[in-house]
């Protein structure tokens, strides 16, 4: 017997590429049964879904004749799985407060089967803080997600991250909640740890040593790992941002504590270090606050290195090391000439450059711009939006390993 799944099609732009989607899962013997929101009907309209899914769809929950064949409880449980795509801003506040007001949010409400969201939506508002707590409610829910990816949106001059996951994508994470493997994505199998932020090394209990790391970068990498199929270790240091959905998030404060969280993530495939780890820590931290009064001599801090994180992973020995390790250097000058000689020393495969010099924004900011160093040479990209960075460089990844060996088809 086919697999069922039942897509709700949100009211998006994005709507369009739910016909290719359905198209596809039809191809892999899915059988599809579509609800339409009002707003989804602004895009495409229900007889070219009908035609494509050879189903009836459904609009309405107070359809007398659709609640009397079918009924939203039936509907909900009759699926072996449930795909919202595009799931916007507004359906995901839905989900999340637990509204059920009209046919898609009464059948979410209803099931007792896995929830696939794929989010499409302008970058801003992905990023608002409301869209974010709604998606780690929906995490901390259970429900599984598949993007949004990085690219250009339907508005002029805009884009970043809030693109609908691509119907291959999305099909793969499918297969993978009612099977438990993914069918496709160039790096299904594979395991990849990823570092991000800074380190906060403690002067005393109120007092640290740190730089300017946002985490951003690392926080983009991981999850664009994990959108091409990797299996992704995320481990942070101190930062502000949720943690990336379908990534397991380890969060450490010290370089030590990083460290020992790393090695704990092997064996890998793929270790991305872009955590801008503190070079130095106390050489003894005060138990109590360090006090200042009148006449009080200055405190001196003895400092002593931290581990290297890069250089401890990159210098093992196979098979204790992973495939491919790639390394970050910010640099203030001589950024490519610094980072050739770091790649060398460091021992990793690849190594990042950028200039954070203050003037650049990098430091914090959205946007970044890199040298990808190798082996075979220097490959300067263009500025780019933080994301972007992290999805051409998941991809070049992915072009240099490949898929799990078990993963390919014969």
């Amino acid at each position: 017997m086919s697999k069922r799944i039942l897509l709700i099609i949100g009211g998006g732009i994005a709507a369009y590429k739910c016909l290719e989607l359905i198209r596809r899962a039809r191809e892999r013997g899915y059988s599809v049964r579509v609800v339409m929101t009002r707003a989804a009907a602004q895009f495409v309209t229900p007889l070219t879904v009908g035609a494509l899914s050879n189903d009836r769809v459904l609009t309405d929950l107070f359809d007398l004749d659709d609640e009397r064949e079918i009924g939203h409880i039936r509907l909900s449980r009759e699926a072996d799985v449930i795909v919202v795509a595009p799931a916007t801003a507004d359906l995901l506040a839905k989900m999340a407060g637990g509204h059920a007001d009209d046919l898609a949010s009464a059948v979410l409400m209803a099931t007792d089967k896995p929830v696939l969201v794929a989010p499409a939506m302008n970058p801003r508002m992905w990023l608002h803080p409301a869209t974010r707590r709604n998606v780690m409610t929906l995490a901390d829910d259970g429900i599984k997600f598949v993007g949004p990816n990085t690219g250009e949106m339907a508005e002029r001059g805009e884009a970043g991250l809030g693109r609908l996951a691509e119907p291959h994508e999305i099909l793969s994470a499918v297969a993978e909640l009612i099977n438990g493997t993914r069918l496709d994505g160039p790096l299904s199998g594979r395991r990849a740890i990823v570092t991000a932020g800074p380190t906060h090394e403690p002067i005393d209990p109120v007092r640290y040593i740190a730089n300017r790391s946002s985490g951003k970068q690392g926080y983009a990498i991981a999850a664009a790992l994990g959108r091409l199929g990797a299996h992704v270790t995320l481990v942070s240091g101190p930062t502000d941002l949720p943690d990336p959905v379908d990534v397991s998030t380890i969060r450490v404060q010290t370089a030590r504590e990083m460290l020992t969280a790393v090695e704990s993530a092997l064996p890998a495939d793929i270790a991305v270090f872009a955590a801008a780890v503190a070079d130095w820590r106390v050489a003894s931290a005060a138990d109590e606050k360090i006090k200042k009064g009148t006449g009080a001599p200055t405190p001196t801090l003895a400092l002593v290195e931290n581990p290297d994180i890069l250089r401890t992973i990159a210098k093992r020995r196979k098979p204790h090391r992973p495939r491919l390790v790639i390394g970050f250097a910010a640099e203030t000058e001589k950024v490519i000439d610094h980072a050739k000689a770091k790649r060398v020393a460091k021992g990793c495969d690849w190594l990042i450059a950028n200039d954070v010099s203050p003037e650049t924004g990098i430091m914090g900011g959205d946007r970044n711009t890199v040298h990808l160093i190798t082996s075979h040479g220097v490959e300067s990209w263009e500025e780019m939006a933080k994301d972007a960075v992290a999805g051409r460089l998941a991809r070049r990844i992915a072009e240099a390993i490949g898929p799990a060996p078990e993963e390919i088809e014969t």
